[in-house]
């Protein structure tokens, strides 16, 4: 343990934003760290005032003893979740290994401090629902003072049990299948299920409040919060020690935390060599034979090299491919059930019809397809590998034509496919249609370029973990924020167009603005490769 310690500490030194604000002299890196902490302490108030939202409901309706389990299985369900999904750029096939590995520590005290490293982490999401619902607790329960402490502590041990399951979890699925390169299709498919079940949570709320149904579901959520403590015993003993002041609840918790760990990177340390190794080499058991090799041009080979790197990664599929996923699920549906009841369903009985929102029909596709640009990642995600392309006797700009290359072959066949069922849902005329499909490719066309301005002007080759770059860097922020609330602007001006002109001229005039700031994006691309 006190290895696993200094090893954190280090790492943890070595990869402090607030340690790289104080050294550093590079004023742009400052201004950077300074917008991250400022966009990351506006997510915690979110989540912690939902967090109270939650309690005061409770509180209302009478049931604020169900809120210390609640926030129990809260926490522990996102840390197994949040774990499981980390756990394959954390304890395995990290950046560091070769480095780490060197060092005179044992393998377990080298995964546990890697666990330490991702606990840290992730504690600040952890603590702030947890204060959030302490704070809603206390307003209407008016515990003891000391709870207030005992709360607190506890916290501090409530999403290790579930993270070392998780942990576990995804060790002994690297050590089954450490041979094979194709290890993260389950987890992906996982992951897309997940966030797809979050995005539809919001239409899930909104029917509850809509209805009148938000006592009943709470009354049932409660009665399912108690039966939930009685198998997942942790949140069981949590709640006990903050409403009866169990000490030795208390002690279960704690301890069995203690000890699992131990337990857990004492078995881990066996094999955690071997399975690093065959993750880092992707040995692959089977028999060898020859083929002929297919020639592509140096473009098409680049783009093919960005298809491997996005399905060897479960963090950059689900990133980069949850867009269109999501636009596809979106055509089908409205195939399906029919514009009418989708647009109910999401205006909540706005005066809105299929024919008004026809104009708009590219840009709803967009705000998928467009969510996340692979080029705006793919830069940095080369890493400590930079140097070798910059080696090879191929141009700047044949390398970024590859990686723009590979995003349009990921979005454009999608995009065509959600456009065509939403018109054809729609009963949109042919013409229409038409133009809609060019306006979409000129809309991916922007979204790749544009992805690939803010990839290379805001490029990270020093992280420690891809999920630095591919869900939390500067890039994928600076394309991703402004392009969604602009869609979204867009959206609603050209409905409002679309009854004061024609449909066709309209979409005509989008598809040169859009044209042209996609060649704006290409040729700013071309400039900044050849500086």
């Amino acid at each position: 343990m006190k290895n696993s310690i200094l090893l954190l500490k280090t790492l943890l030194l070595s990869t402090s934003r607030m340690n790289i604000y104080k050294h550093s002299t590079d004023k742009k890196k400052r201004r950077k760290i300074v917008g991250n902490m400022i966009g990351v302490v506006c997510l915690y108030v979110m989540v912690m005032v939902y967090s109270i939202a939650m309690c005061v409901g409770y509180g209302q309706y009478g049931m604020i003893g169900a809120a210390p389990v609640m926030c129990a299985l809260i926490i522990s369900a996102l840390a197994f979740v949040f774990t499981i999904f980390k756990t394959n750029g954390y304890l395995f096939n990290f950046k560091e290994y070769d480095m780490l590995m060197a060092l005179p520590f044992e393998a377990g005290n080298i995964a546990a401090c890697k666990f330490l490293y991702m606990y840290v982490n992730s504690l600040p999401w952890y603590l702030s629902i947890s204060v959030a619902m302490m704070v809603g607790y206390g307003i209407f329960a008016g515990p003891a003072l000391v709870i207030y402490p005992v709360w607190m502590i506890l916290s501090l041990f409530l999403p290790v049990i579930p993270m070392l399951a998780a942990a576990f979890l995804g060790f002994l699925i690297a050590k089954v299948s450490a041979g094979f390169k194709k290890t993260n299709i389950i987890q992906t498919i996982l992951t897309l299920v997940f966030i797809i079940f979050c995005f539809s949570l919001r239409f899930i709320i909104d029917d509850l409040f809509r209805n009148n149904k938000v006592q009943a579901t709470l009354e049932s959520a409660s009665e399912m919060t108690e039966n939930a403590a009685d198998i997942y015993l942790p949140a069981g003993w949590f709640a006990s020690a903050v409403t009866k002041n169990n000490i030795l609840a208390i002690l279960l918790l704690a301890g069995v935390s203690a000890v699992l760990f131990m337990v857990v990177f004492s078995i881990m340390g066996r094999s955690y060599r071997r399975i690093n190794s065959a993750l880092k080499s992707h040995a692959e058991a089977g028999k060898y034979h020859m083929s002929g090799q297919k020639q592509r041009s140096v473009v098409n080979a680049v783009a093919f090299k960005e298809f491997k790197r996005l399905t060897g990664s479960t963090a950059y599929m689900v990133n980069g491919g949850m867009g269109v996923v999501l636009a596809m699920l979106i055509g089908v549906l409205t195939l399906i059930i029919g514009p009418d009841r989708i647009i109910q369903m999401i205006t909540q009985g706005a005066p809105l019809s299929a024919k008004m929102l026809q104009p708009a029909i590219p840009f709803i596709i967009y705000f998928f397809i467009g969510m996340v640009a692979t080029t705006a990642c793919s830069p940095s995600l080369e890493g400590k590998n930079y140097w070798i392309i910059q080696s090879l006797p191929i141009e700047k700009k044949t390398v970024y034509q590859g990686k723009m290359l590979f995003n349009m072959y990921l979005t454009v066949p999608f995009m065509f496919l959600s456009t065509l069922c939403l018109c054809i849902a729609g009963k949109v005329p042919l013409l229409d249609t038409i133009l809609y499909l060019i306006l979409g490719l000129a809309l991916c066309a922007f979204s790749t370029a544009w992805g690939c301005v803010c990839g290379i002007k805001h490029i990270r080759l020093d992280w420690e973990n891809e999920i630095e770059v591919i869900k939390q860097s500067a890039a994928v922020a600076i394309y991703m924020l402004p392009n969604m609330f602009v869609v979204m602007g867009l959206t609603v001006l050209v409905v409002f167009l679309g009854t004061k002109m024609d449909f066709k001229l309209l979409t005509l005039l989008l598809i040169l603005i859009a044209s042209v700031l996609a060649l704006l994006s290409y040729r700013r691309v071309l400039g900044i490769v050849r500086k």
